[in-house]
């Protein structure tokens, strides 16, 4: 008997088990998927009057944005956040009560301003373009 007869749970066989068919199958699938979804549906030109089908082309050609609704949440969420948790510091230290609660919040809050900045800008530049080939 020598170390090589223990297994250590991975198994002797070299073959593909169940979930590595299956994601291999996903993977096919998806890039199938993906690349008739985008050259039948994104990238035709014809009008569609389905209001659904006309919000979910804009969606998978990112002409409707979800980052900039997201990120107001998630500010709210991590403003929410620091203000609660900076009262963990009340009792023990005044000081850094008070740095967590304003400047922690201050920075978020740049933070996030700093990534809806960039976002305006993309959609500034997105009505130009617009403007200029009409």
């Amino acid at each position: 008997m020598n170390i090589f007869d223990f297994e250590y749970g991975y198994g002797t066989s070299y073959g593909m088990n169940g979930v590595q068919v299956w994601l291999l199958i996903s993977l096919v699938v998806a890039i199938i998927g993906g690349v008739l979804g985008y050259l039948l549906f994104v990238k035709q030109n014809k009008k569609i009057d389905n209001k659904y089908l006309s919000w979910f082309r804009q969606f998978l050609d990112y002409r409707k944005m979800l980052i900039e609704d997201l990120l107001k949440v998630l500010y709210m969420i991590t403003a929410i956040y620091i203000t609660l948790s900076s009262f963990a510091y009340i009792g023990s230290d005044f000081l850094m009560f008070i740095l967590t609660l304003v400047l922690g919040n201050l920075i978020c809050r740049l933070a996030f301003e700093g990534c809806l900045v960039i976002i305006m800008i993309w959609k500034n530049t997105d009505q130009i373009n617009r403007n200029l080939k009409k």
